[in-house]
């Protein structure tokens, strides 16, 4: 079932459908998920309902409530069914995976296709694929989902939390320096998308994981900055410049600043459209013609106001919160029965999956990325790691009765 898992990770994320048009008619991914489905019900599974799949639950019932109450249901029809694909996928994720090994599997898969959706990008970058905007040439995504190049940075910042957790993971040895590799590739693929909201999301990343390594910050600062320094240098000029803008915008085009106004009017929009459809919102995918604008929202609560309403913005809220108090619940149980709680992979797995959900509120500021499967992916993760702490218990707990035990003629 785990391999199976595993080329539905490939087809999420690498979307080869959407690379090679001539695999659009075969319907690669619904014929996928469809055999997915067929084996998740014949594979060893766990059914009972816990907070993260509750959540799962109800954003899903927020979506196809406020989808079947809009005005326009025409223009979320392929929102809509995309997320469904997503909810269904996280909820065998939640109930299949058993144990902290599998979900290392699955997130080493996870950075494995991220990888080489990177490197396919660049490929085709170098061959002279790009995107000119704002004033210069932009990296984007082989893809046409989350090709552009603020959705493709974005994608970058939002798995990088999960490299720190590899790290710990794994003994050390070459897959320590793949994930070395895998960080300069992300931070090069960055730079040249010319996204200042992923190249912010990156430099919080950078902080915060110096800040959660405990006593070795210093040498960990200094190697951030000499390579901060190196990387911003061997940038070209334009993309500097670019990135000036984040701390002067003088020094950029008069259409970098607007755009980065678009971000907070989109928040203002957002709160109009909700004060006219308060309940339900105006629906998924109806952004445009509900604000009667050539462009999407830009902005994470915005677009959850607007478009699923006062329903939507509880369901995500306690979305969010459930991811919240799971990893919570992990981190204090591991401190309360280990000694050294950062010998425990899921401690890393937990500070990983908490980060990674900071970014996404933390871009959401910059960018519409309600209906991204991370967060979904997250709810599951936190289920299974849940799970996962509590089989380790009971099996030092088994392992320590057995130590204990002494037979009756002794």
């Amino acid at each position: 079932m785990i391999y199976i898992i595993f080329g539905y990770i490939y087809l999420v994320l690498h979307r080869p459908m959407e690379i090679w048009p001539a695999l659009e008619p075969f319907r690669i991914e619904l014929v996928y998920f469809g055999f997915l489905c067929a084996a998740w019900l014949v594979a060893r599974k766990r059914l009972s309902l816990d907070k993260p799949l509750l959540a799962i639950c109800g954003i899903a019932t927020a979506v196809c409530l406020s989808w079947m109450l809009s005005p326009w249901p025409d223009s979320g029809v392929i929102a809509v069914k995309n997320y469904a694909l997503a909810i269904g996928f996280a909820l065998i994720l939640a109930t299949t995976l058993r144990d902290e090994r599998s979900l290392q599997r699955v997130i080493s898969v996870f950075l494995a296709v991220m990888a080489l959706y990177m490197l396919h990008s660049v490929r085709e970058y170098l061959l002279g694929r790009h995107t000119y905007r704002m004033g210069i040439s932009r990296l984007i995504g082989v893809d046409t989902s989350l090709g552009d190049p603020n959705s493709f940075g974005a994608s970058i910042v939002y798995a990088l939390p999960f490299v720190r957790y590899l790290w710990f993971a794994w003994p050390r040895g070459w897959r320590r320096y793949l994930l070395a590799m895998y960080v300069l590739l992300s931070v090069g693929c960055i730079g040249l998308t010319g996204s200042r909201s992923a190249f912010v999301g990156m430099i919080v990343w950078g902080m915060a994981t110096i800040w959660l390594s405990g006593r070795r910050k210093l040498p960990l600062i200094a190697f951030g900055l000499f390579a901060a320094v190196a990387g911003f240098a061997m940038l070209p000029d334009e993309l500097q410049t670019r990135f000036t803008t984040i701390i002067d915008p003088s020094v950029g085009p008069e259409n970098a600043r607007e755009s980065g106004q678009g971000r907070i009017e989109g928040l203002f929009i957002g709160l109009d459209l909700w004060s006219r459809y308060p309940i339900s919102g105006v629906g998924p995918g109806a952004w445009q013609p509900a604000s009667r604008r050539t462009i999407e929202s830009h902005n994470l609560y915005g677009q959850v106001l607007g478009e699923l309403g006062t329903v939507g913005a509880i369901a995500f809220a306690f979305m969010i919160g459930a991811i919240a108090l799971g990893v919570r619940r992990v981190i204090r149980q591991i401190r309360m029965n280990e000694e050294s709680p950062r010998a425990n992979p899921l401690f890393h797995l937990c500070q990983a999956i908490a980060l990674s959900t900071l970014l996404l509120l933390f871009e959401g500021n910059f960018g519409h990325n309600l209906y991204r499967c991370n967060y979904l992916w997250h709810c599951a993760f936190v289920s299974v790691a849940v799970r996962a702490y509590r089989l380790q218990l009971a099996d030092d707990y088994a392992d320590d009765e057995a130590e204990d035990w002494v037979p009756a003629w002794a």
